[in-house]
Parts: structure tokens; sequence; C-alpha cells
């Protein structure tokens, strides 16, 4: 909501522009009216909306027509004063003040007027009956009040109502000519209506009728109200109401009622309660709250992030199958302005057997872009309401922001969740197939991808000594003199070559050598395509040979042409490596290190499947 109104009274001269002003300042008639009225500001604490407001009075006498046309440009709201006993001041109303307003502001942001016809004390009927059409004919006309200046009739009324046509405008919100409201109000509300059913079953129930009231007005409805409200739209259409809860076109009707009522105020409390400005567009302080990311620091959803999207998920997942359908994805994300994820997103995480992106692969995701981009994170978060269903102030709240690495690195220990590994190689080395193979995919899977579908990233879980980790995998290109800061920028390195091919293995002993030789970053060779025959490597050092040179250790076979889902063990291992960087240096000579590694996946993989399909059960 703006942080301040400003009033700007204009009109013929001797109509009482000046005479409201002070009837309303001194609260009675003063006996000496000066030709022009200084700039008054209405305290916030004195106000309805409690909004300062500023009053702007006009003088044609004493200001130019320059001063006059800065005046129209600065002001929230315009008020033209006719004198209801002068004809000819209400001639000029659409004669002179409506167009030359309307020449002096921009066609796309109108400023609402307000038509004010004073000395109602002065004669004995109303000329309504002649402002009426005026008001039809101009859509930016908010409305009319008559009033007296002499006797302080309808004096507070007036600044009250011009004050609301700025803060809660008709025009954004419907229109008069159709009676209904119009299109972008209808989807503002629609995606209101959809985040406040939690169980997605297309009504508002009691319990969600009134979250969503304690939500916007800070109280909840008796039972005996939330009855006549429902009651009310009973009365008025068939299918407002259906199984006791309020449907969507219920919920509709109730705001076009609020409206048609004069009650604007009440929709706009709602609208801008979920993000929306005054242009019904969700506002940039909603979807980007402030998230500081120091240096070498990484971002991640907490707890209370998870359950809120486990908890859309399963308002999502109808058919109970633990994955979402085409349908049902489209449906979660019909609250958002357009589709967020691409086919590529099939390919980046966890999907079943026909290809649907699994719960597992659903909440990777969402790890992955809060890892990456924790501005659309946020967004994301925004358009779903997590701040609203969680009650939180911001969906800021759902990102931790992890300590530096250099501290982890320090203390042998680390709390982040997420580890990114980055994949290097020689094209044809084997890359993409080592991704998606961390997906379950084996090579008779993978050829089915589309070129356009697929995706340098992967993300999945792995069990690291009975703590779930999240593994992100990211395909770097092989462009060995371009490689970027964030190319480099990882937990742990694969550098993956081609056994079959002579000259793979070339790439990944020069990338090592100048980048990663006196990093602390830890880096695995993988030898992929393990099941074919292996070639002497066109490089003064074998794999093996350069392995040990450098300190690393021995290259890992890795192939995923196989019937069955590739192995994990490896993926296990890397994260392993990522967490604790020191201990894959220090255990090098020691064989163990991989030993207990691959154990503690085999263990915590049986066990993670056991508490899966105890979750299953339970939802």
């Amino acid at each position: 909501m703006r942080k301040d109104v400003r009033i700007l009274l204009v009109g013929e001269p001797k109509v009482g522009k000046t005479s409201l002003i002070m009837s309303l300042v001194s609260e009675e008639f003063p006996d000496e009216v000066p030709r022009r009225a200084e700039e008054i500001t209405i305290p916030a604490d004195v106000t309805p909306e409690r909004v300062p407001t500023h009053i702007v009075d006009y003088s044609e006498a004493e200001q130019s027509d320059e001063q006059l046309y800065q005046e129209i440009s600065k002001a929230n709201v315009i008020c033209i004063v006719y004198s209801v006993n002068n004809k000819k001041s209400i001639e000029k109303v659409t004669s002179h003040w409506i167009p030359l307003i309307n020449d002096r502001t921009d066609k796309d942001s109108r400023v609402p007027l307000i038509l004010v016809g004073n000395k109602s004390d002065l004669v004995e009927h109303s000329s309504m009956e002649t402002i009426l059409p005026i008001m039809n004919q101009y859509q930016d006309i908010e409305t009319c009040v008559e009033c007296s200046a002499k006797n302080l009739k309808n004096i507070s009324e007036l600044f009250y109502y011009a004050q609301k046509a700025v803060l809660h405008p008709t025009g954004p919100l419907y229109c008069p000519e159709e009676k209904e409201l119009k299109p972008s109000c209808i989807k503002s509300l629609t995606r209101i209506f959809k985040v406040s059913d939690l169980d997605n079953d297309g009504i508002l129930n009691d319990n969600e009728l009134n979250f969503f009231q304690r939500t916007c007005f800070n109280t909840p409805l008796a039972p005996q109200a939330l009855e006549d409200v429902k009651n009310v739209v009973r009365r008025n259409m068939t299918d407002g109401v259906k199984d006791n809860g309020l449907s969507l076109k219920g919920f509709l009707f109730l705001h076009t009622l609020f409206i048609q009522r004069g009650r604007h105020e009440t929709t706009w409390t709602v609208l801008r309660r979920f993000g929306y400005d005054d242009d019904l567009e969700l506002t940039q302080e909603y979807l980007f709250p402030m998230v500081k990311i120091p240096p070498d620091c990484t971002t991640e959803l907490n707890h209370n992030a998870y359950l809120f999207l486990q908890s859309v998920f399963d308002k999502h997942d109808k058919d109970r199958d633990c994955a979402l359908s085409p349908e049902e994805v489209k449906d979660l994300f019909k609250v958002f302005p357009y589709m967020p994820w691409g086919p590529d997103v099939n390919h980046t995480v966890c999907t079943n057997e026909q290809g649907w992106i699994t719960y597992q692969g659903y909440l990777s995701q969402w790890t992955l872009t809060t890892y990456l981009d924790v501005q659309r994170s946020l967004e994301y978060l925004g358009y779903l309401g997590y701040s609203i269903i969680y009650e939180q102030e911001s969906q800021a709240a759902a990102i931790t922001v992890t300590r530096n690495k250099r501290i982890d690195l320090q203390k042998k220990q680390t709390q982040r969740s997420v580890f990114r590994c980055n994949v290097l190689g020689d094209r044809g080395s084997g890359k993409s197939g080592f991704l998606q193979a961390f997906l379950g995919k084996n090579l008779q899977g993978q050829r089915r991808i589309r070129e356009d579908h697929k995706s340098f990233y992967a993300i999945s879980t792995t069990y690291v000594y009975g703590q779930e980790k999240y593994l992100l995998l990211h395909e770097v290109m092989p462009d060995f003199d371009f490689l970027s800061e964030a190319d480099l920028a990882c937990d742990v390195v694969c550098l993956v070559y081609d056994i079959n091919n002579p000259r793979s293995f070339e790439y990944c002993a020069k990338v090592y050598k100048q980048y990663f030789i006196d990093s602390k970053t830890p880096c695995v060779v993988i030898a992929a395509k393990s099941d074919m025959h292996e070639v002497r490597q066109h490089y003064s050092l074998s794999p093996h040979e350069f392995c040990r040179k450098h300190k690393l250790h021995p290259p890992q076979p890795f192939t995923c042409s196989m019937t069955d889902a590739p192995s994990k063990d490896i993926y296990t291992r890397l994260t392993t490596m990522a967490m604790y960087p020191h201990m894959a240096q220090a255990d090098l000579k020691n064989s163990t290190f991989w030993l207990r590694a691959s154990v503690g996946a085999t263990v915590f993989a049986v066990l993670g499947f056991a508490m899966y399909r105890a979750l299953l059960k339970q939802r």
C-alpha cells in the first residue's frame, strides 16, 4: 500500500475549494477565506487508513498553468469541485477540467477523480441527476460527494473517499459497465483461492475459510457469520457453495459483491496480503525478499521449507502414486504466471518407469534450484504462498545460508546437506552417461532422451554414514581454454575419460594440472565405459601412473551399459569425499576409505528404502 496520499483540489473560482480545506482543518467555517490555502499534511494517526495525507489547493489567481500541470502530475487523486447552485461550474467539469487532467496524465495510469458538489446548503435539490451521466461517461471518476463547507456536511467523508480512491481504487478490480470483475482481478483472486485451498479439492471448507480470514484480517469468523456468508452466496448463485464449502465461483462472487457495495478495501486487503500491488502484479518485495549470501557460502532449504513442499506435493498427487503426472505438474503450477519446469527436469531428477517426477525427484529439483539460483527459488515459493501458509514474514525464512566453506575445512566437519560435483572430460568420454546413471538410467534408457531435453545437471540423494545428503552433478562443457569460476567452484571434481578412446585421458590430465593440482578440492578419475576393451592412452603417463604421481585415488571403473540400474557406490564415494575432503587425502593409501563409504551406502540404501515404504503407507 502507498506510504502517503496526495490530494489536489481543482475547479472554477469561487466554488469553495479553499473553504473545504479550511473547514476540514479547523472544523468550523472560516470567517475570512484566503485566495489559496497552504499545503497541509494530515498525520497518519488521525486518518482512517493510517496513511499521511497531503492536501493541495489550486488558485487560478495565484498560480500559473505550468504550476497547475506540475501539481496534476504529482497528485494521487484529484477532486474536481463545482458549486451545486452554479450550472456553469458543473459544465466546466466536462468541458475543461476532465480533458485538461487527461491531457496531462498517462493514459495507462490515469489518476482517479472525485466529483465534489459544494454549497449543498444553498439548494434544496441534489445535483446527482446531472452528475450521474458524467460519471457513466468517464471511467476515471471514482465517486461523487455532495457537501457543504459552511455547515460541515460530508467534509471528512469527502477526504476519506479521496484517500480511499488512491489506496483502494476501483479501476483495476471492476468494470462498472459490465458489472463484473476485470480479468486481471479474476486471475489474481483465482491464484489466492488455489493457494488457500489447502487440500486442492476445489472448495474452501470451514477450516480453510477461517485460516484465510485470520491470515487476511487477523480474526476468525464466528460459525454463524460463516454460515451467513455462505447463505448470501447460495441465494445469489446455484454453484457458489458445494459440499458446504465455498467454490471458486462463490469466492469471486463475494468479492464482486464487496466492490458493488463500496467495500473495495476488503478485496484490496486480501490482494495485498497475498503480495499484489496496485496494478495487480506481485511486488518485487514479495517475490524477492533480501537474502544475504557471503562469499564461499551456499543456500539450502530448511526443514520447514521441505515440509511445506511435501504438503504441496501431497496436495497435487491426486492418485497417491508418489509421482506427479504431467497433468498433476500442470495443476501444481497453475498459481505461477508461467511453467517453470521444462522437459529437461525429467532428466535432472529421479523419475518413475513412466518418466514422471517422483516425490524424491520433486524435492531434488527444489534443492537444485535453491542451490544454483536462490532468487528463483524465493520467487517460486512466493507463487506457492509459502510465507502466507507458514505465517512467515517472507519466504526468506525458508532458506538456510551455510557457513563459509573454509570454516568447514578448518573444523573438519560440515552442516551442509548439498554437495556439488563438477564432471569434466573430453567430448564423448561418457559424462552425460555418468550423470544419467546417478538417476538410475542405464544406457538403454539414456538413448531414449531427446537431444533438446538433455540436462547438464543431475541431483539425487545419497547416504553417508547414516546421513541423507544431496549430491549435485554438473556436466562442464569441454572447452579447456574457457573454464569459468563457476566451472571450478565445487566440493569434488570428477575427471571422466573413455578407456576405449586413446586420446580421452589427455584432456583430464591437462585440466587437472592447470586448474586442480594446487587445489584443496578432492578429485576422482573415472574410467568410463569399463565394459569395453581398454586401450593404451596417448599420454606420457598411464591413468594409474598419473594418479599415483599426483596422489589421487586410482581410476574408478564405471559403466552404465547393463540391463539393471547402474550401481550407486561411486556417487556415495563422491559425496563422502565432498563432506570430508581431509579424510579423502589422509586415507589415500588406506583402501578402507572406499570400503567404509561403500558399506555405509549399502546399509543406508536398504534402511532408506524401508523408511520410504513406511512413508508411503503413512501418506
